[in-house]
């Protein structure tokens, strides 16, 4: 997929999580101004939102669930989960509600071999994705999931991720988008 040069001009897109460079480059390749969230966000409900009330207007936030997850196993489930959840609600509640214009929210699970319950992330991931869709539509944020194939690499998710936080990716919300499922 080739998507048009500075299609994400003038949005700004907040990166949480250890979000590997192809997806930092595609964005800033394609015109969007990032913000990198810091690892050590608090968990605390009286801390959210600390962060991103300082920034500038924000249109997404895009999290990465792979470097928390690490080699898997109940504990990468549980970072994973965890991180995921603080760094969007501190991100959304600062900066996304309530909004001016649409948000969004994009969770990048592991790859299905990437260690034991790789597969509980992507569907918590997915989980999250669905009931923050109903959550925070109200606020015009849409939100979803990517699941990475076995064999997909990191510019696939950087155009992935790209479209979705595009005008186009309006239309997604709720969902888990599946890479590297051949058809049958």
């Amino acid at each position: 997929m080739t998507l048009r040069e500075g299609l994400l001009a003038g949005r700004a897109i907040a990166l949480a999580g250890e979000v590997r460079e192809p997806v930092r480059a595609g964005l800033t390749g394609l015109g969007a101004r990032v913000e990198l969230v810091p690892p050590d966000l608090p968990l605390e409900e009286d801390a959210v939102g600390a962060w991103s009330r300082d920034q500038a207007r924000l249109d997404a936030i895009v999290f990465d669930a792979r470097g928390a997850f690490g080699n898997g196993g109940p504990d990468g489930l549980a970072a994973a989960l965890e991180q995921a959840w603080a760094a969007v609600r501190e991100v959304a509640s600062g900066a996304l509600i309530p909004g001016q214009a649409p948000g969004k929210v994009v969770l990048i699970g592991p790859r299905p071999d990437a260690g034991p319950m790789a597969d509980a992330v992507r569907a918590g991931l997915e989980n999250l994705a669905r009931t923050l869709s109903v959550e925070w539509a109200r606020y015009q944020i849409t939100t979803s999931s990517i699941a990475p194939g076995a064999a997909t690499n990191d510019e696939a998710i950087a155009q992935l991720v790209a479209f979705v936080c595009s005008p186009a990716g309006e239309y997604l919300s709720g969902c888990r988008l599946d890479l590297g499922v051949a058809a049958a």
